[in-house]
């Protein structure tokens, strides 16, 4: 039976309560105040939801993710970041990242990052717990992802690109520097190819659990720019 959350707590049911169908649905209620976003990536779960459905709360199983270590650039990519065509930075554009995530796409019309999910991300960025890559050419974004940073882990949430393979080179990007500053997982939620020519793959809810306990409260090196 799925568990609806309290306004007044901002506890969650247990994970090996989520549904097998649809997988990984947990919970449903509740806000979106950062006190309740940070308590739900700490306990392994986050929210996705269209707008006019309540707020629904899901912790897959499996869980994708990405270790830095595993990374995998293709040879055209390489040959790509090479060329150096494109200008990456960190924290200089969050709410036009958020924003440029949100828009609508070529293969849905509807879109799960609604105004209110904007507005408690960009509160979240402003506690200095969100961060943002941003992708430029000619000083023109052209593409980026944003996600939150506690401990060793990075829970990535949505990216876009305006510009053939300008996503891609954020996100190795990140990648590579995330691994420089100590961090040991990037959590990437859901499946998809584009995720797993990367080096993604699949986890149990058991071991993504063992990762929170382990490295959530642990320190990384990580400066994000001001």
């Amino acid at each position: 039976m799925l568990t609806w959350l309290q306004r007044d707590s901002l506890d969650f049911p247990s994970l090996n309560k989520a549904l097998r169908e649809p997988n990984g649905l947990l919970a449903a209620g509740g806000d979106l105040r950062p006190e309740r976003l940070i308590q739900a990536y700490r306990h392994g779960c986050f929210p996705w939801f269209q707008d006019g459905q309540p707020i629904l709360w899901w912790s897959p199983d499996p869980r994708t993710v990405l270790f830095p270590d595993e990374l995998h650039i293709s040879r055209s990519l390489h040959k790509v970041i090479r060329q150096g065509h494109f200008r990456v930075s960190f924290d200089q554009a969050f709410g036009a990242v958020i924003r440029a995530c949100a828009a609508p796409r070529s293969y849905a019309q509807d879109t799960w990052i609604t105004t209110p999910m904007q507005q408690a991300y960009i509160e979240l960025h402003r506690r200095g717990i969100a961060h943002s890559v941003e992708v430029w050419q000619d000083d023109k974004l052209v593409g980026g992802l944003y996600g939150l940073a506690m401990g060793r882990l990075f829970f990535g949430e949505s990216m876009f690109s305006r510009a053939d393979n300008a996503s891609k080179v954020g996100f190795v990007t990140l990648v590579q520097q995330l691994k420089a500053w100590g961090f040991v997982l990037i959590d990437c939620q859901m499946p998809t190819q584009h995720l797993h020519s990367f080096g993604a793959r699949a986890i149990n809810r058991d071991s993504f659990s063992e990762h929170l306990r382990l490295y959530l409260d642990q320190p990384s090196t990580a400066v994000w720019p001001a």
